[in-house]
């Protein structure tokens, strides 16, 4: 009799499951009817937002394309403006079948910030990426050197999160848009002209007269250095086994490496020529 009970109870059981599915599945029926006209009214409005925002978008790309705004910037802003326009066409669709768009807001609004604490750090790259986009410490083609860690190379892309850059030897380097916009880094190209700085080493017996000479005529021999500009030649030093004569010229940015190459190359030629040697670490023992 215990286990004809035990039986009849678990045939109850299921018997409540399945009525109690078939109550929600009633529910979800009974709203879909009587919602009909608002899931229908809010597609319509859901393809016609959807086209609309296309065409503010195109609008928008045209005017950026109008105006002199960076590039990169203009396509920052413009992805930003796409996805406020599909979140209020969102809400829109939401309010017309009928779910309250205040507590709807409500839980957006708190899984935000749940979000945001879990990505703090992406969250500082974000802010960080709009800082740059907007102040423009550098942009797309420069040549910046990362004081923190050292890492220098062109800039190839401003993403919202991070900046790549390329280096001489074609490595990518990936840095956080929060590390450079909350640290110091120099811009090696963001100026037309730059300076130049050489130092040559030269014997103790050479006469400093014919070695600056000699280097003034190679400086004036080369074709990238801008003559109009300064030049200085200078004692700057005396080491253990030589002389230091600093020069500084000024050249366009964008010649900055062939210039200093061809220079040194030219400058050691003459120099060679002239009987004037570049020493090399040596150390004089006298025995008494």
């Amino acid at each position: 009799m215990l286990q004809i009970s035990m039986y009849q109870m678990m045939g109850a059981a299921e018997v409540s499951d399945i009525s109690f599915y078939e109550k929600q599945l009633s529910r979800v029926w009974d709203w879909l009817v009587g919602k009909t006209g608002s899931v229908l009214l809010a597609l319509v409005c859901l393809w016609v937002g959807l086209r609309i925002s296309k065409w503010i978008m195109k609008l928008i790309r045209r005017s950026f394309e109008k105006s002199k705004l960076d590039p990169t910037v203009s396509s920052f802003l413009g992805s930003m403006i796409h996805i406020v326009l599909y979140v209020l066409v969102f809400i829109t669709v939401v309010s017309i079948m009928g779910i309250q768009v205040t507590s709807f807001v409500t839980l957006l609004g708190t899984a935000g910030v749940t979000i945001g604490l879990a990505l703090q750090g992406s969250l500082s790259n974000f802010a960080g990426g709009v800082l740059i986009l907007m102040l423009k410490p550098f942009i797309i083609g420069d040549y910046i050197r990362e004081d923190t860690h050292n890492n220098e190379g062109t800039v190839i892309s401003i993403d919202i999160f991070y900046t790549r850059l390329r280096t001489f030897d074609g490595k990518v380097v990936v840095i956080p848009n929060g590390t450079l916009s909350n640290t110091s880094l120099t811009n090696l190209t963001r100026q037309e002209k730059r300076r130049l700085d050489l130092t040559i080493p030269l014997e103790y017996e050479v006469n400093l007269q014919n070695a600056r000479t000699v280097i003034e005529q190679v400086l004036q021999q080369e074709a990238l250095i801008l003559q109009e500009e300064p030049m200085d030649i200078v004692l700057d030093g005396f080491a253990d086994s030589s002389m230091t004569v600093l020069v500084h010229v000024w050249v366009k940015t964008e010649n900055y490496w062939q210039a200093k190459w061809s220079t040194l190359e030219h400058m050691k030629y003459a120099l060679d020529e002239a009987g004037i040697r570049i020493p090399y670490n040596q150390l004089d023992v006298h025995v008494n």
